[in-house]
């Protein structure tokens, strides 16, 4: 089994990064290494793979604030009657 790349490192950006340069960093990288953009290069495919499978961790904080944005509140909730 492989070791597994710290998640910051394959991205390029330090522990403290914000959202939008996680986000920036990641385009960054899939851009330049798509497998549509380089078919014949599986060295891009696999900082692809790589820099996909990093982001995914990211990108679950943000869906997470959505959803925590848009739960219901108090104001909103019906009482049983």
């Amino acid at each position: 089994m492989a070791v597994k790349r710290d998640y910051y490192e394959v991205l390029g950006v330090g522990k403290q990064a914000s959202p939008d340069e996680l986000k920036r960093a990641f385009r960054k990288i899939a851009m330049e290494s798509h497998p549509d953009r380089n078919p014949d290069d599986a060295m891009a495919h696999t900082r692809f793979k790589e820099a996909s499978e990093s982001s995914t961790p990211f990108s679950g904080a943000d869906s997470a604030a959505v959803g925590a944005a848009s739960a219901p509140t108090e104001a909103t909730t019906f009482a049983s009657t």
